[in-house]
């Protein structure tokens, strides 16, 4: 569900205050391509098969997307830097063609340029990378991918509902890599129902044999209204268990630290600070983005909006000349901290010590006592068990 807010004007206009922020803040662009060919079990995200769309399509999204390029141009005017990611999600982004996808990055770049260093990525269920596909993306600009493999496991992807052989995402990566591109990141869950520890090592000793520069593991979270959360409520399927989640993430920094990779951000690793996912630290760190697309989250100094949930409500408003936009929030000066807190003690950097008011800093002491945090260059880091226990961390930190 997406929160009400107030309107949001149909020009998209922004407030002075966010506005005023726009020339010294670092700005990423996302498009959100809300297709896919099947729904998987566990899946909550804003997408959409051919069959729940009832006659719109890629050239209604197409169509729309592009408008809402052009609406954010004049929204933002020049006041801003060039765009210092692009990131393509969804849904199944490689849906759509290389051309398509590379004249969607061809209209960003025009519309708010892009550093000389952009990073420009695409997500892509294995099964759509071809050879062809991965050379017209090149070619468009693209520099990154990230392929979602989820398990190498067959049990375990039939449990997940997902179309893909086991092998299939890490020959992708190794066609990526072969292409030319030198970012190649694989996307893991652990926990799913059925899957044992042997089963989550056997995934990650596959996601290495691929060489990816970049690797994103994530503790399965069983959403209401999801199939995979009807079936473990009628006990079809177990509950995922917390003890197994701590040990499968114990074993995933083992692994993954063992051939070479650094924790940056909770659930991410990457071969160094150069293959570190730009776009996501620009979330983590606050900065200005645009989402473009169905549902889609933006954000710039304070403000944040989001369009229109359903792909025809969201292109009948661009059609029309209007935002797509279904509500927006004017964030406080507290809230942003407390955002702060929430994110950046999640990074491996930490969280500055300014950020902090003085009851809060005065808790500090109790975590590093209990092996929670480390104090490094007055920020606040979170050790390994630490990182197990984010959210209980970050709760106590602000009580």
């Amino acid at each position: 569900m997406l929160p009400d807010g107030e309107p949001v004007p149909t020009t998209g206009e922004l407030p002075a205050s966010a506005r005023s922020e726009l020339a010294a803040t670092p700005l990423s662009i996302y498009l959100h391509v809300p297709f896919c060919a099947t729904r998987c079990g566990y899946c909550d995200f804003n997408t959409y098969t051919a069959n729940e769309l009832q006659g719109t399509g890629t050239d209604d999204y197409l169509r729309a997307a592009h408008a809402e390029i052009d609406l954010a141009r004049g929204v933002l005017g020049d006041g801003h830097p060039a765009a210092s990611t692009v990131f393509f999600g969804g849904g199944t982004p490689t849906m759509l063609s290389g051309g398509e996808l590379s004249g969607l990055l061809a209209h960003v770049r025009d519309a708010f340029g892009l550093e000389a260093d952009a990073e420009v990525t695409t997500e892509a269920n294995p099964e759509t990378v071809t050879p062809e596909l991965l050379d017209e993306l090149l070619a468009g600009g693209f520099t990154r991918i990230s392929l979602g493999m989820q398990s190498a496991r067959p049990h375990v992807l039939q449990v997940l509902e997902r179309r893909h052989t086991p092998g299939r995402a890490v020959e992708a990566a190794k066609l990526a890599h072969a292409a030319g591109f030198g970012d190649a990141s694989l996307d893991l869950i652990y926990g799913t129902p059925g899957e044992s520890l042997d089963d989550w090592r056997a995934s990650l000793e596959a996601a290495l044999e691929a060489e990816p520069e970049h690797v994103s593991a994530y503790a399965l979270i069983v959403e209401d209204g999801t199939r995979l959360a009807h079936q473990i409520r009628r006990g079809q399927l177990p509950m995922t268990d917390d003890d197994d989640l701590a040990d499968k993430y114990l074993l995933t920094e083992d692994v993954l630290t063992g051939a070479g990779f650094d924790a940056y951000e909770v659930s991410n690793w990457s071969r160094g600070p150069e293959h570190r996912a730009r776009h996501n630290m620009a979330y983590w760190l606050g900065h200005t983005w645009w989402g473009i697309g169905p549902g889609a989250h933006s954000h710039a100094g304070g403000v944040r909006w989001w369009n229109a949930k359903h792909p025809r409500s969201y292109a009948a408003a661009l059609a029309e000349g209007h935002s797509p936009g279904a509500g927006r929030e004017l964030v406080s000066a507290e809230d942003r901290r407390i955002e702060r807190v929430l994110l950046e003690l999640r990074l491996s950097d930490g969280l500055p010590w300014e950020v902090l008011t003085d009851s809060e800093l005065g808790r500090v002491p109790g975590f590093v006592e209990r092996g929670l945090a480390r104090i490094t260059h007055e920020r606040m880091v979170l050790t390994l068990q630490g990182r197990l226990l984010a959210d209980a961390v970050i709760r106590d930190l602000l009580d």
